[in-house]
C-alpha cells in the first residue's frame, strides 16, 4: 500500500460530496490511517468552528480507507453503527483524522476513531464504528 493509492480511492469509491471535503492522506501505518481535513468557511458554523457533519463524515471515510489499507484492496462494506462524542470546539486549524482498525473479521470489521487539531494536536472528537464486510 501506498499514500497515492490511498488517495486515489477517495476519488474510485466516495461520492462527489465527500470528495469535496478535500481529505488529503497524511499518514498511514499497518492498522492506521491519517487524514487531514483542511480548515474552510464551508465547513465552519459560526466563529469559524469546524461543524460536526464534516467530523463525522471524515471519520466515517477515514476508517474505509483504514480498512484499504488492512486488506490491501477496496471490499465493499457498509457502516452498520458510528458513535461519536464530541469533546471540544475546532477552529482556526486543519483537523487531522486518525482511523485506527480494532478487529477485522470475515463479517465485521470496528474501528475507533480521534479526530484532533493539526496544530495542537488536542483531541476534539472521538468516534467508534462497526462495519459490515460485503
Amino acid at each position: 500500500m501506498n499514500t497515492e493509492t490511498l488517495q486515489a480511492a477517495l476519488a474510485d469509491y466516495f461520492a462527489p460530496w465527500v470528495q469535496a471535503l478535500d481529505l488529503q492522506v497524511d499518514t498511514f501505518s499497518t492498522d492506521s490511517v491519517v487524514l487531514r481535513l483542511p480548515q474552510s468557511g464551508q465547513l465552519s458554523r459560526v466563529g469559524g468552528m469546524l461543524c460536526g457533519q464534516a467530523m463525522m463524515a471524515a471519520a466515517d471515510t477515514a476508517m474505509v480507507l483504514a480498512l484499504i489499507n488492512h486488506f490491501g484492496e477496496f471490499r465493499p462494506c457498509t457502516t452498520v453503527q458510528l458513535s461519536t462524542s464530541f469533546l471540544k470546539p475546532l477552529s482556526g486549524q486543519d483537523a487531522l483524522i486518525e482511523a485506527r482498525i480494532v478487529r477485522a473479521g470475515k463479517a465485521l470489521a470496528f474501528g475507533e476513531i480521534d479526530v484532533r487539531g493539526a496544530q495542537d494536536g488536542k483531541s476534539v472528537c472521538r468516534t467508534s464504528t462497526t462495519y459490515a464486510l460485503l
